[in-house]
């Protein structure tokens, strides 16, 4: 296909594959077990670490029905993504995918939105990092700014160095993570079946028809909850990313993609019906990881501690595929001349390292903010990263929709790996995501305040574009001459 098609979003010729100057000089470092372990990363974060306890305080045992409802929704949106990195793999990823089937313009969005998204989780994540480090009496005297910023020097660092420093960090990463959930539900498992008493209750499940059943606040918390419940699973699409750096995506991304659905019905869902089983649903808190707080009723030594060290490996994992992903996002849209040149440059390890330091320059405003306003910055920059991965996912489903479309009027080939029930499994998802939307808003308080900043958010976007318009047409015709005169 000619690069004047990749820019403007026009129609194949049938049998042509698009293909995106972004994807140029990347290495191919990364493995399957590498792959394997990011998408199981990408599931598990400190939403269900720490987030699961203030939910199930709100929601009731029912919260299991929330993840698993926003988890299927998550499997639905990955796993379109994956069909259309089997049919062309980009390191672009999705935004890559908007620029063929929507055009430069939804590129442009859905592009810098994300990077908003992962820009303002980085300035959380190292919120979080800090926040950790001071559970430690050591730390304790360190201003939290100064923590964060050494947390982003050592992963910035380590980002910098190549992709397969990357893909090791990850996959221990992961391993801590699915580690500590694997014994905490075999120390549940144990509770349950020797009848173990847990901070004075016995395990079972008497523990929630004594306590109001799987809905004892109501149905409306549980659909209330969804709207935090969904960023839980927020990192799911890094799999698409990490395509353009793998051998054989083909192969890699369809296992990956697939052992999601199971994971999270086994990590999420297991484990709530493990803390409710354990616990009433109001013994739990939000100041408090539940996990802690069933292994310090048991009487478990250091239980704080060592959640604590997951913690802040998770947040360490979400900084670490922020910059990996932003880079690499940043120098699709580069060579598409929707991005500063700058991120287009790739450094000699083969990593693109001028959209790293744009995303880990953003982040440096987040240490700032740690010094402004200590105590409200994670919560502020959280809620406006919802808003990113909000569009993002919708993009994938609309860039699958028309993927479909050209695939039934003969313009290219889907693979065997498909998302289902096309078009309605996207249109339920969109559907789905908007109503998170509203429920933001009907939640009051900050949600509200982040719904209202879509207006702002919107109208530099709009400022943006025409900025770098002229950028966009000066590249597509440049790019389209070469293509010419190679021919």
């Amino acid at each position: 296909m000619s690069n004047e098609a990749v820019q403007d979003g026009t129609e194949p010729k049938p049998g042509e594959v698009v293909q995106d100057a972004g994807d140029a000089g990347y290495s191919k470092d990364l493995k399957a077990r590498h792959i394997n372990m990011i998408a199981i990363g990408g599931a598990i974060g400190t939403g269900l670490f720490l987030g699961a306890g203030g939910r199930l305080e709100s929601a009731g045992p029912a919260l299991a029905i929330a993840y698993a409802v926003c988890g299927f929704f998550a499997f639905l949106v990955v796993r379109a993504l994956g069909e259309m990195v089997v049919y062309r793999p980009s390191s672009g990823s999705f935004v890559s995918y908007a620029r063929e089937f929507l055009g430069e313009k939804g590129a442009y969005v859905a592009g810098w939105m994300y990077v908003v998204n992962w820009s303002t989780t980085g300035i959380a994540d190292i919120t979080a990092i800090a926040l950790y480090t001071h559970y430690w009496s050591m730390f304790s005297d360190i201003p939290q700014w100064v923590l964060a910023l050494i947390a982003l020097a050592v992963v910035l660092s380590l980002n910098l160095i190549s992709v397969k420093i990357f893909g090791e960090l990850e996959f221990w990463f992961a391993i801590i993570k699915v580690a500590a959930l694997v014994i905490f539900m075999a120390i549940a498992i144990f509770l349950l079946v020797t009848q173990h008493e847990v901070g004075g209750e016995t395990p079972g499940i008497s523990v929630l028809t004594d306590n109001g059943g799987i809905f004892p606040t109501g149905l409306l918390p549980v659909v209330v909850v969804l709207q935090g419940v969904v960023f839980a699973y927020s990192a799911v699409e890094l799999v698409g990313v990490t395509a353009g750096e793998t051998a054989e995506p083909e192969k890699v991304v369809p296992r990956a993609v697939n052992s999601i659905m199971w994971r999270v019905g086994i990590f999420y869902v297991g484990s709530v019906i493990l803390l409710a089983l354990l616990l009433p649903w109001d013994g739990y808190s939000e100041g408090e990881s539940p996990f802690v707080t069933v292994l310090s009723k048991i009487g478990v030594p250091a239980a704080g501690h060592v959640m604590n060290l997951v913690v802040l490996t998770a947040a360490m994992s979400s900084l670490n595929s922020g910059l990996y992903s932003t880079g690499r996002i940043l120098r699709s849209m580069a060579k598409a001349g929707s991005a500063p040149r700058f991120t287009g440059l790739m450094n000699r390890h083969q990593v693109p390292y001028g959209g790293i330091m744009l995303t880990s320059a953003v982040c440096v405003a987040g240490v700032g903010l740690n010094y402004v306003v200590p105590g409200k910055a994670f919560e502020i920059v959280i809620n406006i990263a919802a808003l990113g991965i909000i569009a993002a996912w919708s993009s994938i489903m609309l860039c699958h929709i028309v993927f479909v479309r050209r695939a039934e009027a003969g313009q290219l080939t889907r693979p065997a790996f498909r998302l289902p029930l096309s078009p309605y499994t996207e249109i339920a998802t969109i559907g789905f995501l908007a109503s998170v939307i509203v429920l933001m808003w009907y939640d009051g308080g900050v949600g509200r305040d982040t719904v209202m900043l879509v207006p702002v958010i919107v109208s530099g976007l709009v400022l943006g574009w025409f900025v770098v318009r002229g950028r966009v047409r000066e590249t597509s015709a440049a790019q389209d001459g070469a293509a010419d005169a190679g021919r």
